[in-house]
């Protein structure tokens, strides 16, 4: 659902100076809607603008960009977007207490904000492009504090997009720093697991920021981090997505145990086949660079059901 209600009454303007888009600083918002962040929706909300501004540019300039935002709460970043040039904001945010905020972003910049009353998990993103009349030519961007409870989904969803490349030219997107350290993990390391791999295949991936619990209202119990995203025009080597999901699964499931094992039930020629790609029997899963698993997947070709 697209939320387009017009507001009962223009929003109230700081006083000159106390904020450089003209709107109430981000806790005046937060304390005039009463947006207690809610737990269950993983919400933490960073009111400094430098910070959301910093974090707007951190994947490198928006001008002209048309960017999509999940979760943006009262907009604290989507603010930062809009100042840091970005031509549209496509918002999508299931909690409608944070609708009235954010009309008051998109009476601030007509025809730059829309918001979707929506859940980002089963949206369909080129439905809603089309509403929006978001265009082929243009240039789009996921830039988004996510909430962390689906953070991982989310972003699984987006990397299994089919076809590839995808609709999105990059994402900057901010986990728990955990989370962060496990897309970017090098194999071997105790971080090294699923989401590197799938990660590293589809996109040249970094971590651009680290943030501080007392970042955010309220302070979660973590680190976080923004992780840059860049896709990769063209996988080596190439393979079914849902597959290489399967390998990993399978691979990591147990990750004490040796890949013949592991592997066994989507590979009845286990040995075999990783003799013949020069990878032991013995070896774990988490010796296995993304390319590695990528020819694995390769091999077994569509993705088949598990007993």
């Amino acid at each position: 659902m697209t939320w387009d209600k017009p507001l009962a009454t223009p929003p109230t303007l700081s006083p000159a100076g106390a904020s450089p888009d003209g709107l109430p600083p981000l806790r005046d918002v937060i304390r005039i809607h009463e947006l207690r962040a809610k737990k269950s929706l993983g919400q933490n909300f960073i009111q400094d603008l430098n910070l959301t501004r910093r974090i707007a540019r951190s994947g490198g300039a928006i001008d002209g960009v048309t960017v999509v935002e999940v979760g943006p709460g009262p907009g604290g970043l989507t603010r930062a977007l809009l100042l840091e040039g970005a031509r549209r904001v496509i918002a999508v945010e299931r909690d409608d207490r944070c609708l009235p905020a954010l009309a008051e972003i998109a009476a601030r910049y007509p025809g730059r904000l829309s918001v979707h009353a929506d859940d980002a998990l089963t949206i369909d993103w080129p439905a809603l492009f089309a509403r929006d009349r978001v265009g082929e030519s243009d240039e789009v961007r996921i830039i988004a504090n996510l909430p962390y409870g689906v953070a991982t989904r989310l972003l699984i969803g987006w990397l299994e997009t089919a076809p590839w490349p995808p609709w999105f030219k990059r994402m900057t997107l901010m986990f728990q720093k955990e989370v962060a350290e496990r897309i970017v993990a090098e194999p071997g390391t105790k971080s090294y697991g699923r989401l590197s791999v799938i990660s590293q295949w589809r996109a040249e991936v970094r971590i651009v920021q680290t943030l501080k619990p007392d970042a955010f209202t309220p302070p979660p119990k973590v680190d976080s981090a923004v992780v840059d995203f860049v896709p990769r025009l063209n996988m080596e080597p190439a393979c079914d997505v849902r597959t290489l999901g399967q390998v990993t699964a399978a691979a990591f499931g147990q990750r004490r145990k040796m890949l013949r094992s592991t592997l066994k039930p989507l590979l009845p020629d286990v040995e075999a086949v990783l003799g013949g790609l020069g990878i032991s029997g013995e070896t774990r899963g988490e010796r296995l660079t993304p390319a590695q698993f990528a020819q694995i997947a390769q091999i077994i070709g569509e993705p088949r059901e598990r007993d």
